[in-house]
This record gives structure tokens, sequence and C-alpha cells, in this order.
């Protein structure tokens, strides 16, 4: 980092002996920047690193079973099953690039597997991987790769990934101390599936919360379909009061305005989550600051949480994509990462952050005093 009073606070922090877990840092994944996600080692790291709340992102299987995976078509990129017997149920079979006679890649290598093509036992058979793919494969085992170089695949072994239901993260969760806020994830199949309606799925997520006897307030539940958040407020409003609208804005002009967000919080939802360049912005001297969208959050009477730290590679090499769109300009150096961090905190005040790696978060949270 330049310096700056910021910087002096942060290292002075250095020095202390002890960190608490804060509730500002959510384990996104649980701890995806070097652990596959949604692993029960993925979570375990998460939990370690302070990380208050965890997350699972839910799906279904094919008997109707909860498990964590970040999509329910993802399986061919974050774990081991097309190199597995359970790669014939898969609905698009792995299929090799192609190249002309020049080595010019004429179609990028493909698959797509389905967490709804297997049953639950199926699905405990597999073990998770770092989430990638190399569009260049002639083989599986080469499809297999592409691993972000930031990224690590040492974890990734057959010692390692281990898959769990979403009944068995909210036990692990519970033993790790840590609160929860679950994903419920758009189906790639057509709902009703085999009868099992949207609402019965957003139903079942709750409901395996209240079995394990987890109290509403430990319980952040999310989703991109403002219908699964309104089914929560309406059906379940003790969970639905910390219920969060995800937005899936890809640029400025797709985030909604100031009547929306109004709109949101008369329909009784409480706690928007845009991606983090909704929320920040930057002047011609490089000073990072609160956007309009931000100010139009708070002014509608909502809370904001946002997403994901720690999802790009190095930062100072001018080109920081999606997350960094709106302030890129201002990122200039790896410890710009506490600057971003403490605009959000301070200026926008968002309740907390969703980080592939919590431990940054952690530490900026007990050096603040968050909780």
């Amino acid at each position: 980092m330049a310096d700056s009073p910021l910087k002096q606070k942060l290292l002075a922090c250095t020095h202390r002996e002890s960190f608490k877990r804060s509730q500002f840092s959510i384990g996104h994944r649980g701890a995806a920047l070097q652990f596959p996600e949604h692993t029960r080692q993925s979570y375990e790291a998460a939990a370690r690193m302070g990380a208050g709340i965890v997350e699972c992102d839910v799906t279904f299987t094919k008997d109707k079973e909860l498990v964590c995976r970040h999509a329910q078509n993802d399986l061919h990129t974050t774990t081991n099953i097309l190199v597995t017997a359970l790669a014939q149920k898969c609905i698009k079979p792995f299929t090799p690039a192609s190249f002309d006679a020049n080595g010019t890649r004429l179609t990028a290598a493909t698959a797509e597997c389905r967490t709804s093509e297997i049953t639950l036992a199926e699905f405990k058979t597999l073990r998770g991987k770092m989430d990638a793919a190399n569009p260049n494969a002639r083989s599986v085992a080469e499809y297999l790769g592409g691993t972000a170089n930031f990224r690590t695949d040492l974890y990734s072994g057959p010692s390692s990934g281990t898959l769990l239901t979403h009944k068995e993260s909210i036990e692990l969760f519970k033993q790790l101390g840590v609160k929860m806020t679950p994903e419920l994830k758009s189906p790639s199949v057509v709902m009703p599936f085999d009868g099992f309606t949207q609402q019965a799925y957003a139903q079942k997520m709750i409901d395996e919360y209240k079995q394990a006897g987890v109290p509403a307030d430990k319980v952040w539940p999310q989703s991109f379909d403002k219908n699964d958040v309104l089914y929560w407020v309406q059906n379940e409003p003790a969970f639905g009061r910390q219920a969060v609208y995800l937005d899936d804005a890809n640029t400025v002009a797709d985030l909604p305005n100031a009547a929306e967000l109004a709109s949101y919080r008369a329909q009784g939802i409480r706690i928007v989550a845009p991606p983090i360049f909704a929320l920040l912005s930057a002047d011609a001297n490089g000073n990072i600051l609160p956007s309009q969208y931000a100010a139009d959050a708070k002014k509608a009477g909502l809370d904001i949480i946002t997403w994901s730290l720690e999802r790009s590679g190095i930062l100072a090499d001018g080109a920081n994509g999606f997350y960094y769109q709106t302030f890129d300009t201002a990122i200039q150096r790896e410890g710009d990462m506490m600057r971003v961090l403490d605009v959000l905190a301070k200026d926008v005040g968002i309740l907390g952050i969703f980080s592939d790696w919590p431990a940054t978060v952690t530490f900026y949270a007990n050096c603040m005093g968050l909780k």
C-alpha cells in the first residue's frame, strides 16, 4: 500500500496476538481461492480464517436431495465426474477441442454434467476439484486442468475435495460455530422437476434449517430470483427478514434505479447484494468513492452485502475485470484492496462481504472493530 493513515492503522494491527471471528467476513463457497469450492476442506479453512458466515450454494439431485454446488450443471468443472463411470450420465459428454492444420482452435472442448442426473448416493462418490476447465483439451485429463494461475491444485487430491449435502453443511457449520448463508441456485432443468416445484425447492431449503434447530437469525437465505426471496418473506417471515436478493448485473447499465430499489423495500426485501462494482466509483484523483447505487439503496432503507473479494489475479496489472470495472483506474497495487474494503465498510456501510480468502476481510474487520 502507499503510505496513508489507513496503512499505518493496519500495520499496527499486525502486532495483535489474537483475532476474533467476524460476521463482516463471509466465506464465499468456503475459501475457494485455494480449496475446491463447497467442500468440507474449503468450509473448514474459511472458518479457521475467521469467517463468521459461510456459504453453501444449494441445488438438488435426481432424487431431489439438496447438495452444496455453485450450479446444478457444474459437475464437469468442479468435480472428477468425467473420469468416473458417472460420466455416462452427463447430459453432454466430453467433446475434445478441434484444431485446423495450423493448430488454430476451431471449437473448444465441452462437457456438461448435472447434479439432477445423478442420485445423492452417486453424488457422494465424487471428489471436488478447483473450478476450471481447459478449452484446448484433447483429452478428459487435459480438460480437468485449466486452474487459474492465482489459484492452486494443491488441495484437489484424492484425500480432499469432500462433497457435502446441504444438511451436512448445516451440521458442519454448527460444529465450526459459524452462521450460514445458503443460496438457492437457479435450476438447469425445467421446473417443476418430476413434481418438485420451485416453491417446494425454496421451502425445502428452509425446512432443513428448522429441522436442524438452527435459529432464523443465524441464516441469511439468498437468491438471484426475486420470487424466491419474496416466497421466504411471505411464507417464512423469520427467515425472510434476513433474506438476501442477489443482483446479477454485469454492467452499471444493468443495475436497478432508485425507484426499483425502493420497490424492493416496499415488497418486504430488506437486504440486497450486488457485485462490488455496483457500490464504488473513482474520481480523477484516484480516490475510491461510493456509487449512486450505494446511495440509492441506503435511501431506500436497504442493507447491503456485496461480492466477491479475492476472485481476481494480480490487481496492479491494470486489467482487473468484472468486479473492479467502475473503479479500476484507482487500483494501482495489491494493497489497494484494503482501500476498497475501507470505503465499502465506512462510506458505503455494508453489512459484510464475500471473499474467496476470508482471512483478508477478517484481519480488516478485527483491526477496525467490526463484529
